[in-house]
């Protein structure tokens, strides 16, 4: 999962170039909660073996 979270946030990157700023902040933003959501399910998940 967290390859696919790098692979978008690169393809995201490259078209940010691209794109006017409100959209490209906006698609970052997206990309990083995403993260931010994945990260603490992870922590969850790690914290419940434990």
């Amino acid at each position: 999962m967290l390859l696919l979270a790098l692979l978008a946030l690169g393809l995201l990157a490259g078209a940010a170039a691209h794109l006017p700023g409100p959209v490209a902040l906006a698609a970052g933003g997206a990309v990083a909660a995403w993260l931010l959501l994945f990260a603490a399910r992870e922590q969850l998940t790690r914290t419940r073996r434990h």
